[in-house]
């Protein structure tokens, strides 16, 4: 078989294509919406490329060489099969898909997300699982420009550049505490909060981190007795002990309904964090992907969230 010389332009193809089957370069023209002079040019860069007459005028039109008739039908195949694969779009259908998806998030994300996105889920792709990384357990921004993570929850400064986001919404800290501690019930809720003992959730590159921070540097003193790496055990801690946390005011409104604790607002002045989606660029135009940010979206975003 005759190889086609690399690089060769597929409008060129696409003339070699049409001549055969028009058997007529004015015809041909017609057809592919150009001039006969454009035809005729892209023949002779053809012939020079494959060193072969390609077609010759007759009396009855143009008349095929044999390589012509050799090239022409599987071009042809070639620029179908072509066309079929760029017409062809990428579909997700949820309510059949088997897809399982990954999303970083801290434990209180997984307390505040997965309850209601596993309801959602039951009901609009009952098919389709998430699977949960912690963001601090991998390097997530390159496991999310490798595809291994596709979305990622929460206060995550970090991710910037190649990255798209959406505010799900603002979330403010408190203090949570046993029923009948002393800052219950306190006249002056900062001097109290100074003087007690402190359980602090070390989650290192998210928005706890930072509140802690700022806490720190407004009370240089303040007496820390517990630091755990995450929230799950926090409220069998608060409960047994005079110890106070600084959480998320809607984990503490959750942890108050279930356990003997109570929360009040934070006397530091702690600045509110937007909690946001994230996702890479690579995957942002993915239908799968947009399916599940949009269902997020649809669940815990707020009026007014904007994002890019």
């Amino acid at each position: 078989m005759h190889s086609l010389p690399p690089k060769l332009d597929l409008n060129l193809l696409r003339v070699l294509v049409q001549v055969h089957a028009d058997g007529n370069a004015s015809l041909a023209a017609e057809n592919l919406g150009i001039s006969q002079p454009a035809v005729s040019s892209a023949l002779k860069r053809l012939r020079e490329a494959l060193g072969d007459r390609l077609f010759i005028p007759t009396a009855r039109g143009m008349q095929a060489t044999p390589l012509a008739d050799q090239l022409a039908p599987q071009i042809a195949a070639a620029l179908a099969s072509i066309g079929e694969t760029m017409a062809c779009k990428v579909s997700f259908d949820a309510a059949t898909s088997r897809r399982r998806f990954t999303v970083a998030m801290t434990d209180i994300g997984e307390i505040h997300f997965l309850p209601p996105l596993s309801r959602a889920l039951r009901l609009l792709a009952p098919g389709v699982s998430i699977a949960t990384v912690r963001h601090t357990a991998v390097n997530l921004r390159v496991e999310m420009e490798q595809g291994k993570v596709d979305l990622a929850l929460g206060h995550l400064p970090d991710l910037t550049t190649d990255f798209h986001q959406r505010l799900l919404f603002q979330q403010r800290y408190v203090c949570l505490f046993r029923k009948g501690h002393p800052l219950e019930t306190a006249a002056d809720p900062l001097e109290a909060y100074a003087r007690a003992e402190h359980a602090v959730v070390l989650s290192v590159g998210t928005g706890h981190g930072r509140v802690d921070e700022i806490i720190d540097k407004a009370l240089a003193a303040r007496q820390v007795r517990l630091r755990v790496p995450h929230f799950v055990a926090l409220t069998d801690v608060l409960e047994a002990s005079d110890l106070v946390a600084t959480v998320p005011e809607v984990f503490a409104e959750r942890s108050a309904r279930r356990f003997e604790l109570c929360h009040r607002a934070h006397p530091v002045d702690l600045p509110p964090i937007d909690i946001r989606a994230f996702w890479h660029a690579k995957v942002h135009q993915d239908p799968a992907n947009r399916w599940l940010r949009e269902l997020i979206v649809g669940q815990f975003g707020q009026a007014g969230g904007s994002g890019h």
